[in-house]
């Protein structure tokens, strides 16, 4: 489908409120006059406008409610206005006859604010201090929730509770019978007070546990787990990516691992794993982390909240970054406050080094990159007719530099220039968060998008059959089947923990062979000659890197990553340097070919990834593979394991050290420590208050 012109498409996104502000107006002058006709046709409007708002532009309802024009003032307005309209229009002395209509009408918005004063306390009541995921908490006697519509939905509630009343207004503005008016008024009040009534009853059960309950229960669970390694995340919602791609290393680790996260929308965007989930959204709660076996943590971003986790002394913390590359986000001075920085090679020692950010040499680790197993080594040049092109640009980042995004000044080129090749086949899969700061950004992406499609129109061939379709729904539905929410779609938090328990032994093996198999099944129901645009989580990045025989991207760990099949790849060159200099001051474009904003180098690169006679810079990959990801033996995991056993031990030291320290002058960091356990890990006692 062709996306809509800018100018249309804002036009389109501003229709709801207009409508809604002219049928206030129209409402007002129909009230005034009156006019029947225009008092229906600016109610019925009304409703329509506020429907689409709830429905298609959340936003816009949110910026009402800050300009103190919420769904509850707007609802009053309307109704009141209508009120006023069938006074004017049943002419005088009419007003003994709609007065127990106005009151029934105040009945029926008193029921709702209590009944949303209500669902604030049943909120409050089933808001716990934390979140578990794969962890039995069955202990914690958590109930499911009220529906939705009378928890959370504020605003669709009035609308759908208020509509019986505005109907029955309109059809005795329309035929002068109060009885109708009086009828969906009584219907209206009736709903509310059912919602009411069983917002009470949630609040006069038992809630599912208190704070200090839940925080024993933890306590608890901590102390019987007893957790040894695990990952530390904070986030915003389209960052879940950075954390995903640890999960498989991090449960291939000897101990027994644990996520830690803070933002409790965060739950549902890890990945499927059997590694047990923590949201931990305040830093009192999280502290009690201190008392735990927990010995190391590693990092894949770092956060505002990444400092709260740093103040614990008994835990450990290794920066792990969640990609490499050349930006200078790869040797971020905040790095020092980690007790190591795990690297894939010799490549970003290097960087940190050269940065002068106060990194010592000796606190970095090469550990390789483990996520990148699953990558299928380099078998020669396109065994069929067809070339695949993978170009997937990175964002535009945080400092504007136009140099990190091929999309603005160059993507639409390049685009171009693969598509006049009628052996191309074009896989484009952006950045997640591509347009999120820059609307050049968004625009570009938009633009490139609507190419494709328009080449794909123009591009007949043949289509698989009914069978790869079938094959492709078979393995959605068994990919589903494991990796689906057992809760139902309302459901909050607290019963979303209740219903993600202890999960099935070999899950995240069975979710792992699933997804591959769903890959094969999603290539291979595509046509063949068609183009796609990825921007869905699956297929995975690295499973675009094994269908394509070529990348194109910009300076950014997807460049790294996709070395270590040692393919040929090709780097924008957007930043306005010369070849030289663009080659010296990014270490990962080494052995890439370089691509202007013009693309003009785009057919000689086809032409060398088709004749590998014509491809020069086979050997520089291999070496430059061995600079950026560090030797393949021993594998990435077996390094990333002995570097978190290394850690470990340092910890325990530190703990063994902290509980012989006998200087009395000299007080611990946060507390005394008690005596080792048997298996020779200590737990940490608050120290007295001064």
């Amino acid at each position: 489908m062709q996306p809509l012109p800018p100018l249309l498409r804002y036009a389109a996104n501003a229709l709801p409120l207009a409508v809604l502000v002219a049928s206030f107006a129209a409402q007002a002058a129909a009230a005034a006059v009156p006019h029947l006709a225009l008092l229906v046709t600016a109610t019925a409007a009304n409703l329509l406008a506020e429907a689409a708002l709830h429905r298609w532009r959340p936003g816009q309802v949110s910026l009402l409610a800050k300009v103190r024009a919420d769904v509850m003032v707007r609802r009053l307005t309307c109704d009141f206005l209508l009120i006023v309209g069938l006074l004017r229009l049943g002419g005088e002395h009419r007003e003994t006859v709609y007065l127990p209509l106005v009151l029934g009408l105040l009945l029926f918005y008193a029921l709702h604010f209590a009944g949303h004063a209500a669902a604030i306390r049943v909120r409050a009541a089933r808001t716990l201090p934390l979140l578990t995921r794969n962890i039995d908490a069955s202990a914690l006697g958590i109930t499911p929730a009220p529906p939705a519509l009378l928890m959370r939905r504020h605003g669709p509630r009035l609308l759908l509770f208020g509509l019986p009343a505005t109907v029955g207004l309109l059809v005795t503005a329309a035929g002068d019978e109060p009885e109708f008016a009086a009828a969906g008024i009584a219907l209206s009040a009736a709903l509310a007070a059912l919602s009411l009534a069983e917002l009470v009853r949630c609040l006069v059960r038992r809630r599912p546990a208190s704070d200090q309950e839940v925080l024993d229960w933890f306590d608890g669970w901590l102390a019987d787990y007893r957790p040894t390694v695990g990952m530390y995340f904070s986030g915003g919602v389209s960052s879940a990516y950075q954390a995903n791609m640890w999960l498989d290393a991090l449960s291939g680790l000897d101990g027994r691992p644990v996520i830690v996260l803070r933002e409790r929308f965060m739950m549902q965007r890890i990945g499927a794993t059997d590694i047990p989930v923590v949201c931990i959204p305040k830093v009192a709660q999280l502290l009690r982390l201190e008392h735990s076996a927990l010995k190391l943590l590693i990092h894949p971003a770092n956060s505002g909240k990444t400092s709260q986790v740093l103040r614990i002394p008994s835990i450990k913390h290794a920066f792990v970054n969640h990609g490499e590359s050349d930006k200078l986000s790869s040797c971020n001075p905040y790095a020092k406050a980690y007790d190591e920085v795990w690297v894939a090679g010799p490549a970003a020692r290097e960087r940190y080094a050269l940065a002068d950010v106060g990194i010592e040499d000796r606190d970095v680790v090469e550990i390789g990159r483990p996520q990148l197993a699953p990558i299928t080594p380099y078998a020669g040049p396109p065994a069929g007719a067809r070339t695949t092109v993978l170009y997937a640009p990175t964002w535009e980042g945080w400092d504007g530099n136009p140099g990190n995004t091929s999309v603005v000044l160059a993507g639409e080129n390049i685009v171009r220039a693969l598509l006049r090749d009628p052996a191309v086949r074009l896989l484009y899969k952006p950045h997640p968060m591509t347009g999120s700061v820059d609307p050049r950004a968004a625009a570009a992406d938009a633009r490139i998008q609507a190419l494709i499609r328009e080449a794909n129109r123009g591009r007949p061939g043949p289509r698989p059959g009914p069978r790869a379709a079938a094959e492709l729904a078979r393995r959605t539905a068994e990919l589903a089947a494991l990796t689906a929410a057992s809760f139902r779609d309302d459901a909050d938090d607290a019963e979303r923990m209740l219903a993600q328990g202890t999960p099935e032994p070999g899950r995240a093996g069975a979710v792992t062979a699933a997804t591959s198999a769903w890959e094969a099944a999603h290539w291979a129901s595509l046509p063949p000659a068609e183009h796609q645009i990825i921007t869905a989580p699956q297929p995975a990045l690295y499973a675009c890197f094994n269908e394509a025989d070529l990348l194109i991207s910009d300076v950014s760990s997807v460049v790294t990553d996709y070395l270590a099949a040692e393919k040929p790849y090709a780097v924008a060159n957007t930043g306005g340097l010369s070849e030289e200099q663009f080659r010296e001051a990014f270490p990962t474009v080494r052995a890439a070919t370089i691509l202007t904003p013009d693309a003009a180098g785009v057919a000689a690169l086809l032409d060398s990834v088709r004749n590998p006679g014509n491809d020069g810079l086979a050997a520089a990959r291999a070496g430059l593979k061995l600079h950026l990801l560090g030797p393949s033996d021993p594998p990435s995991q077996t390094r990333f394991g002995e570097a978190a056993l290394g850690l470990c031990a340092m910890a325990d030291e530190h703990r063994v050290r902290m509980s012989n320290r006998l200087l009395p002058g000299i007080p611990a960091q946060r507390g005394a420590l008690e005596e080792a356990d048997a298996a020779g890990e200590e737990q940490l006692e608050p120290a007295p208050e001064a």
